[in-house]
């Protein structure tokens, strides 16, 4: 979860590497740093953000062409000044930064001990760096191979960059279940924990896969070979990445402007894929398995926090819409079960990175078993993108806010498209009505964008009226209960404010003993099956004098009546009424975020990509 930069050039490579941890400080920001080569090894790391950092190096020297940049997440060791990577071996000769969690590290840190190694941090970094230290004094070895017989002793899950002074010309990076890619540019080579630091230097880039080892200096150019020693090659990919999709636009946070993203963004995930007129959706990812997944028994879909809440909606999809069984699992939980998956099963990941470690775990448990893989991903060239049999990208461009929003809408259009495909393949969806839902997908954009324009003044009245509430619970019914989870999610995600998601139905099953004049409850209302039920619940609210903020469907008087305050959402068919209703929910835990004083972008202890367990 931590951000990785490092450059080989010939340029300058701090302003290289500040502006590169800039771009990744999403990923982590506990504490940052730097270490480049000019002759000596320079090392500069600081608590915080790396805001900080650029502080500390202020009249410090900053010069060299080579060099690696590190924004930690802290896992092993809290955050500060000497947990902080870069970390350095015991004679100072090497130096790494890491992203992952080195699972046998005491095991290890326990034998360099008896070697004589002393240790300064907490960290598991620490212990890798003197093992590869130790590998290459002892055997006199070049960096690059006492990296490679290093990393075949280690077990867990790492992304690495390494550096050696008595060889200041040459960078060295690996990895294993963490992301690592290779920007090519002119007389220049970039490493980065993803594309965001290198699309302004290169559009050029190779995508390391697990246990490879990547050798790099100007004059031999990349090498790359796997722990085994065996050269390999790789494609160079073209990026589509913009660099005015990583600034912020004008908008305070990007969690804004990715919220007011989304009539495009939902748009982008459309394209090409559907068209109203003619009444028809295409996914290339589904056609090349047609048969299989129409013939499919059973649905297994896979994922971690917001994305699972996309996985919840598409239970409903499936299963109304095409009549297919679905199982929605959280991956790290799967993947520790001795789950029973079939070869005529579909395992679905969504993942916004592509590079959940859970999830990437638990998928190639269920391809190792036979089934079917399909993809949800956001991040093009990610390992789960790699890993699976097919899948599609929901294209709405880089997240950069910590809490997900557009991605969520993304993988929620991508998955309503899947559904209805299904739905009119598997025999369960008429022609007319499958056309008539293709319609009425279509004009959801447009409603969003009519939503985020009539709703703002009064999500942000709401937000002044609520901003020092203490609890809050989330109701919803059929389609809209995981919109309840996922409103609860963000809410304390970036407010800190203590939220919880209900089935309505279930609020009396016990939550009801927390309902009094303090308990803010949201009642997402526009389901049209059960809006009867809705009122009931809104009206046992109520008689214990719980204040009700409602997303309702416009034109809704008899709700009206009832919340203390209502947000209306343009009518639409109940499977689309999720890619409305959440988005009020978004606004509302931004603006009370901002209110309370929260960083909305980085919020405490959490990072955008989880890439350990």
């Amino acid at each position: 979860m931590c951000g990785i930069v490092a450059y080989i050039g010939t340029k300058d490579a701090y302003p290289v590497l500040i502006k590169g941890l800039s771009r990744l400080e999403y990923r982590g920001y506990d504490s940052a740093g730097i270490a480049l080569q000019n002759g000596t090894l320079n090392i500069y790391k600081k608590k915080g953000k790396v805001e900080n950092l650029i502080e500390f190096t202020k009249n410090k020297d900053t010069s060299g062409h080579v060099g690696m940049g590190h924004t930690r997440w802290a896992t092993h060791g809290k955050p500060d000044d000497t947990n902080a990577h870069p970390h350095t071996g015991g004679t100072g000769r090497l130096v790494l930064i890491h992203n992952g969690i080195i699972e046998n590290y005491a095991v290890l840190k326990s034998a360099l001990q008896k070697h004589g190694h002393t240790f300064s941090s907490e960290t598991d970094t620490e212990v890798l760096v003197h093992l590869i230290e130790e590998i290459q004094l002892r055997e006199n070895l070049a960096l690059e191979e006492a990296v490679r017989q290093a990393l075949t002793q280690v077990t867990g899950a790492y992304a690495i960059v390494v550096m050696d002074r008595e060889d200041p010309h040459k960078i060295v990076a690996a990895r294993k279940s963490s992301p690592l890619v290779v920007g090519i540019g002119k007389e220049s080579f970039l490493v980065a924990s993803d594309a965001t630091p290198i699309v302004e230097h290169t559009k050029n880039v190779v995508y390391l896969d697990d246990e490879e080892v990547a050798t790099i200096t100007l004059e031999h150019g990349l090498v790359i070979k796997n722990l085994r020693n065996e050269t390999t090659t790789h494609t160079v990919h073209a990026i589509e990445l913009q660099i005015e999709q990583l600034e912020k636009g004008g908008y305070d946070y990007f969690m804004l402007k990715e919220i007011y993203e989304q009539p495009v963004t939902i748009a982008e995930c459309m394209r090409g894929r559907m068209n109203a007129e003619e009444g028809w959706v295409r996914l290339g990812g589904m056609e090349e398995h047609m048969k299989r997944l129409v013939n499919a028994q059973r649905m297994i879909i896979l994922g971690c926090g917001t994305s699972w809440h996309a996985g919840m909606i598409a239970e409903y999809l499936f299963e109304d819409l095409a009549r297919l069984p679905v199982e929605v699992e959280y991956a790290s939980e799967f993947r520790y079960r001795n789950p029973v998956v079939r070869d005529q099963d579909i395992v679905l990941a969504i993942s916004q990175s592509g590079e959940t470690a859970d999830t990437f775990a638990a998928l190639e448990m269920a391809k190792e078993r036979g089934a079917l893989t399909y993809g949800i991903v956001n991040v093009v060239g990610s390992s789960i993108a790699r890993l699976t049999h097919s899948g599609s990208y929901i294209h709405v461009g880089p997240e950069i806010g910590v809490a997900s929003t557009k991605a969520f809408t993304g993988q929620v259009t991508m998955l309503t498209m899947m559904a209805l495909i299904l739905g009119y393949e598997r025999g369960y969806l008429p022609k007319s009505r499958y056309q008539e839902l293709v319609q009425e997908l279509s004009r959801i954009p447009e409603k969003v964008d009519r939503l985020l324009k009539n709703c703002q003044k009064q999500v942000e009245y709401i937000a002044g009226e609520l901003k020092d509430a203490v609890n809050s619970l989330y109701l919803g019914r059929g389609y809209n209960f995981p919109v309840a989870l996922e409103g609860a999610l963000k809410l304390k995600e970036i407010s800190y404010i203590h939220a919880e998601g209900y089935p309505a139905a279930e609020m009396k099953h016990g939550p009801i003993a927390l309902i009094d004049e303090n308990m803010l409850v949201f009642v997402i209302a526009t389901n049209k099956s059960a809006h009867d039920k809705v009122v009931s619940n809104i009206q046992e609210v109520k008689a214990r004098k719980g204040i009700v903020v409602a997303v309702v469907t416009e034109g809704d008087t008899d709700i009206k009546e009832l919340a203390d305050f209502t947000i209306e959402i343009p009518e639409t068919e109940e499977p689309f009424t999720p890619l409305l209703s959440v988005i009020p929910l978004q606004l509302l835990a931004y603006h009370t975020a901002v209110l309370r004083g929260c960083n909305v972008d980085q919020p405490r202890n959490l990072a955008k990509s989880v890439t350990v367990e």
